[in-house]
């Protein structure tokens, strides 16, 4: 597979700007393969707006705008296509933004971006996401940490990749919290999913992924879960190609 892809853990760090700590991974991504124009999916963004889902998107897409045009980079959302497919079909590069999993893989596939995407992506078109847009990488969406508020079609996402991701993870569960610690969730998904592999991506963590070859980047490390297996740690720099 032919893939390039940059998979962010999370957007945000706290008392940093909106796609601040990945600004850097984000340009060089884009510069390297000669990327003017970004194709964004808003479609996780839920709640940005009280008029309207749509209005939440153009909220969504103004923020990312902002961000990325201080880049150097165009940025054209799906949700104002009249026809979204085609749009992704004649992308130069692909972005998929963080918030509810549930919704995009929702919209995904109504809209039939889905398998565009992962054609276009899977042919070597450039693909990034953070938080959700991370997860939708996957096989399914059946790693995330979001609530259904919504149900897709299916939980069958692009299958850019033969592990789930687990972005935003944490290590710990926050103090008199009585629920599951996020291992242990992943845990149950093993027990039902024993042939898969996943990923806890810390927040301030990325995956770069070009061909067969893929490196852990960021300032923290990662963890790695399989059924019947102890966690693995891997550090920041840390080539994991032997996972794809």
């Amino acid at each position: 597979m032919n893939r390039k892809l940059l998979l962010i853990s999370n957007s945000t760090m706290a008392g940093e700007a909106y796609l601040g700590w990945p600004q850097a991974y984000i340009a060089d991504f884009l510069k390297n393969e000669k990327v003017q124009k970004v194709t964004f999916v808003p479609y996780a963004g839920v709640g940005l707006s009280e008029e309207s889902l749509t209005a939440s998107y153009d909220v969504y897409t103004d923020r990312v705008r902002e961000v990325f045009s201080a880049m150097g980079f165009e940025i054209e959302s799906v949700h104002q296509a009249a026809n979204p497919v085609e749009m992704v079909q004649q992308a130069e590069s692909i972005a998929v933004g963080g918030g509810n999993t549930f919704h995009l893989v929702a919209k995904m596939h109504e809209t039939g971006i889905m398998q565009a995407i992962k054609e276009k992506a899977g042919n070597g078109t450039p693909y990034m996401g953070w938080s959700a847009g991370s997860n939708v990488a996957c096989p399914t969406l059946m790693t995330t940490n979001d609530m259904p508020i919504i149900q897709p079609q299916s939980f069958n996402c692009l299958g850019l990749l033969p592990f789930q991701i687990n972005p935003h993870y944490l290590d710990a569960n926050p103090e008199g919290h009585g629920g599951e610690t996020r291992q242990q969730r992943i845990e149950e998904f093993l027990v039902v999913n024993r042939q898969m592999k996943v990923l806890g991506l810390r927040e301030a963590s990325l995956l770069f992924v070009e061909g067969p070859l893929m490196k852990l980047l960021g300032s923290r490390p990662m963890r790695l879960f399989s059924f019947g297996n102890e966690p693995q740690e891997f550090e920041p720099g840390a080539d994991l190609s032997h996972l794809l």
